[in-house]
């Protein structure tokens, strides 16, 4: 019950959703011998619908042929991660008594597209360029988060700005 509760809250403690995704992290690595990171895992699926609809140019594309199968765990990690989303957002909304507008959603979910975007040109995520990289004390992994919370606090401050 006082887990639920926890979940509830309008924002959750820092420090306790870090301590949760390091050990997450130590059981991808123990169970499945590599680090956290779900971009690979859009870009099978990407493949695998073009495989249905254009099977030649898959074959004949050596990245796209190299692919693994669409279904291992980090496809199911990108669902964990989208569901997680939804509950965390509905919880919240609960919690504060706010639900968040269409605009906020769409800002999101743009948000995300590009930063999927860029990982894909980095030829890494942010949870297996910051995340793990930053726990394995990657300089790169370091360098990217504080990339991304430098960049996330000046466009917060400018949506801020924008909606005043």
């Amino acid at each position: 019950m006082l887990a639920v509760q926890a979940l509830k809250r309008a924002s959750w403690s820092p420090y306790a959703v870090g301590a949760a995704i390091g050990v997450l992290s130590w059981f991808a690595f123990l169970t499945a011998r590599r680090p956290l990171g779900i971009s690979s895992a859009f870009v099978r699926l990407v493949a695998w619908i073009e495989g249905i609809f254009a099977p030649a140019h898959v074959e004949a594309t050596p990245y796209l042929a190299k692919l693994k199968p669409l279904f291992d765990w980090e496809f199911f990690l990108v669902i964990g991660v989208a569901l997680g989303a939804l509950a965390a957002g509905r919880l919240g909304s609960i919690a504060s008594s706010e639900r968040p507008s269409g605009r906020r959603i769409a800002e999101a979910v743009l948000g995300g597209f590009f930063l999927m975007i860029g990982a894909r040109i980095a030829n890494g995520c942010t949870s297996g360029n910051g995340i793990s990289g930053s726990l394995q004390l990657a300089l790169s992994g370091w360098v990217f988060f504080l990339s991304i919370f430098a960049s996330g606090v000046a466009t917060a401050l400018l949506f801020k700005k924008e909606v005043r």
